[in-house]
């Protein structure tokens, strides 16, 4: 059987995903990066994040299953990636090593900035709702305004200006911080009740 296009699914799915991914507000995470000399690649880290997503919408509880992990558990291990991420933007320090080429385009910007716990656990839940057909739409919207995103960072830098961004950049990490933090209380509460 078919499934049918609905874009009152397609718009839902693209607007829970796009506040969930939230790719606006990391974008003075994608500036830290850029200042510490770590290579972005905009269309990597999409093409990535939507193979992550895909093998997670398709397979992510059969997958974390066989390895004897549930999704609460998975979370719980985001958030710690997350936690270092907002200790580096708020003291200035570099914690994730840049290692290969990529530079951070896989880590942090696609996991677990684009394709984090919190996104993917939503894709999970989406499934229960929505036809498939539809929240890929949605996802693929999401990815493709994410594309743009990254490929402006350095424009976004200079409108804004750069004692702006050092300040966006602190209070961003705090934030990034208290989401690690509730990400990881959250979880944590499922995986030990």
């Amino acid at each position: 059987m078919l499934e049918k296009i609905n874009l009152i699914q397609i718009f839902s799915a693209f607007v829970v995903l796009f506040a969930i991914i939230d790719v606006l507000g990391s974008t003075p995470i994608f500036l830290s990066l850029k200042s510490q000399h770590k290579q972005i690649r905009a269309g990597r880290a999409v093409l990535v994040s939507l193979v992550i997503f895909l093998a997670f919408i398709y397979a992510g509880e059969a997958m974390l299953n066989l390895f004897g992990v549930d999704v609460a558990s998975f979370a719980v291990a985001g958030s710690f990636v997350i936690f270092i991420l907002a200790l580096e933007m708020i003291l200035g320090i570099e914690i994730i090593k840049s290692e290969g080429r990529s530079g951070a385009t896989l880590v942090p910007v696609a996991f677990p900035l684009i394709a984090g716990p919190g996104a993917m656990t939503t894709l999970l839940s989406l499934r229960a709702e929505y036809a498939m057909i539809n929240i890929l739409i949605g996802l693929g919207l999401n990815l493709i305004f994410v594309y743009f995103v990254l490929r402006s960072v350095e424009k976004i830098e200079k409108v804004v200006g750069g004692d702006i961004i050092f300040i966006l950049r602190k209070f961003f990490g705090v934030i990034l911080l208290a989401i690690a933090v509730k990400l990881f209380a959250t979880n944590l509460q499922v995986v030990i009740g």
